[in-house]
């Protein structure tokens, strides 16, 4: 499984920005998926993790009521969709995949997609 994240960008303060993932591989092996995201100097965070079907998701308080986490499977996509943006957003953002291989289970992280938000 290899993931791709897209959508990064510079962002002013209260603007919006779209992130997608794209699963490739043994996508059917796919179960949760989530967003990280690491600001320099900081541990890597989650910001929003998705069951497999996509019916349960959970944030970060810090992104809660601004950033919707959402997958379609059948485009094997995972999007973050971030609103009132704030500089202390600013990250490089990391998909993040669990997924079985053999009876295990395994994950993998995309390169990561670099957001500024300016103030």
């Amino acid at each position: 499984v290899h993931l791709m994240e897209s959508g990064g960008g510079l962002v002013q303060a209260g603007g919006s920005l779209r992130l997608s993932c794209a699963a490739s591989g043994d996508i059917f092996s796919i179960d949760d998926m989530g967003w990280y995201r690491q600001a320099p100097g900081k541990q890597r965070d989650l910001v929003a993790g998705i069951t497999a079907g996509g019916r349960t998701t959970n944030y970060a308080d810090s992104v809660k009521g601004r950033f919707t986490i959402s997958r379609d499977n059948a485009n094997n996509t995972m999007y973050l969709e971030m609103n009132s943006l704030k500089p202390a957003d600013t990250a490089v953002y990391y998909c993040n995949a669990v997924y079985s291989e053999t009876g295990r289970f395994l994950e993998v992280w995309g390169q990561g997609t670099l957001v500024i938000v300016s103030s």
